[in-house]
């Protein structure tokens, strides 16, 4: 072994010592030299428990503050780290990401409250690749809006800084598991019927800049139209959808630069059958232009989920996933599907090196509840190229690999992951998880072809709890 590679390794396991520590104070009865008293004995001589120490002051600052006044603080803190980035052997990494988040909502009125949110995100010891964005983003203004109308009224306005999620976020939503997250600056109107809402928005998504104030804007809109209904099938919801994206300076297929315009239409369907069989399916069409280039694309989800066994708390899983890819990159036709902004962490596979586009994924696994407070489950996925010749597409939408002129192959490989979340307590929750990537023929041509693997393990705690 390499004097590096000793460093290395020796580096790993403090890193893995530090997040056992954490994990160790954050469980119950975690304490520093701290006495316990003795449980309290009737005349009867039976033991009466010792009441329930209450909770620290941070976690009941609000019940201090007025009433039009509400607080909120939350520590994320994670160790994850990837054996082989790009499927090259050695290129190793082991890093640790901390995440601070302050929310102070203030109500002046019964339908009027304006929300601000700060957020400090920064990463340690991250040797290979970008340390920059997502990882990083030092003290800044991440939420500022003012809600008017509530949210139950039949009428309600958002405008400022905030985030926008939507279904099940395949298309749009915060993607909170990156260490900055996802913010837009936005006018949204959410109208409420009893049968129907509405949510309609014009914004722009804030671009992430660690040495300045984040900003959005840049010439780029994202719009949209967002219903969700209960009344058109029993015992399910629908919820069709419309969004319009445009960006400047976007390279057409012939290379010149020009506007990209195009719309996405789809509709959301999710259920439960009489026997207990859950179903979860969303389709979307895109249509529009890049200059002179046509934009043709379209992707599809469906999912199924069955309990097993009495009470419901271990359920199968089965998925599969398509998402369009471009046959010729040089005939003018734009095929390769556009996922907007979505929350794609997990939703192809956990070690995230898989997004909806120019794809065919299929998923089976058991997720279970048995144990109260934890939450385990297990995946199998396997991908295939829609096209062989587009590139593979990270859940970020960025290239992973390509073979120019076209693969000989589409099989992309498999995946196996497992993870688990524990909920300490109402403020502390506890999560791990690992992800192994066997490469396919695909990945073997167009990459040195190591297997992948992706080991993280996480601890959130909420300081300041509203109330």
């Amino acid at each position: 072994m390499t004097q590096l590679s000793r460093r290395r390794h020796s580096d790993r396991h403090r890193s893995w010592g530090v997040v056992a520590l954490c994990v160790a104070l954050a469980l119950p009865g975690a304490s520093t030299a701290v006495a316990q008293d003795a449980p309290a004995a009737t005349p009867g001589g039976q033991a009466v428990p010792a009441p329930a120490p209450p909770p620290p002051f941070p976690n009941r600052a609000n019940d201090a503050l007025p009433a039009w006044l509400q607080v909120r603080g939350e520590y994320r803190g994670r160790m994850e780290g990837f054996d082989n980035a790009g499927f090259t052997s050695d290129r190793d990494d082991l890093y640790w990401l901390n995440r601070f988040r302050f929310d102070a909502t203030v109500k002046p009125g019964a339908s009027v409250a304006v929300t601000l949110q700060a957020q400090d995100a920064r990463v340690q010891r991250k040797t290979v690749g970008p340390t920059g964005p997502p990882f990083r983003d030092v003290f800044d203004l991440r939420m500022a809006y003012v809600d008017v109308g509530g949210d139950q009224g039949p009428v309600s306005v958002r405008v400022g800084r905030q985030e926008l999620a939507f279904g099940e976020q395949r298309l749009v939503g915060h993607v909170s598991w990156v260490n900055t997250a996802r913010t837009f600056d936005a006018a949204r109107l959410a109208v409420r019927g009893r049968a129907l809402q509405l949510d309609a928005f014009a914004s722009s998504v804030v671009a992430i800049d660690a040495a300045h104030f984040n900003k959005s804007g840049s010439g780029s809109w994202f719009t949209g139209v967002y219903g969700v209904t209960s009344a058109l099938v029993p015992n399910s919801v629908v919820e069709p959808f419309v969004f319009w994206r445009r960006a400047p300076d976007t390279r057409t297929e012939a290379g010149p630069l020009d506007d990209l315009s195009f719309v996405t239409l789809g509709g959301r369907w999710s259920g439960r059958t009489p026997v207990g069989l859950s179903y979860d399916t969303e389709m979307a069409l895109q249509i529009g232009s890049v200059g002179t280039d046509s934009v043709r694309a379209w992707a599809g989800h469906w999912r199924a989920r069955q309990p097993i066994g009495t009470g419901g708390r271990v359920r199968l899983v089965g998925e599969y996933n398509y998402a369009s890819g471009d046959d010729d990159p040089t005939d003018g036709r734009r095929q390769t599907f556009d996922q907007l902004y979505p929350t794609a962490h997990d939703k192809y596979g956990l070690a995230d090196q898989v997004g909806w586009r120019n794809i065919h994924h299929v998923r089976t696994g058991l997720e279970s509840t048995l144990v109260t407070k934890l939450q385990v489950q297990g995946s199998y996925h396997a991908w295939w190229l829609a096209s062989a010749g587009d590139a593979l597409y990270s859940a970020g939408s960025a290239v992973v690999a390509r073979v120019p002129g076209g693969a000989a192959s589409r099989h992309v490989g498999q995946e196996i992951d497992v993870q688990a979340a524990f909920r300490v307590s109402p403020q502390v929750q506890v999560a791990a998880g690992y992800a192994h990537v066997f490469p396919g023929a695909f990945l073997k041509e167009a990459t040195p072809g190591a297997s992948y693997s992706a080991p993280y393990l996480m601890v959130t705690y909420v300081f300041l709890a509203a109330r």
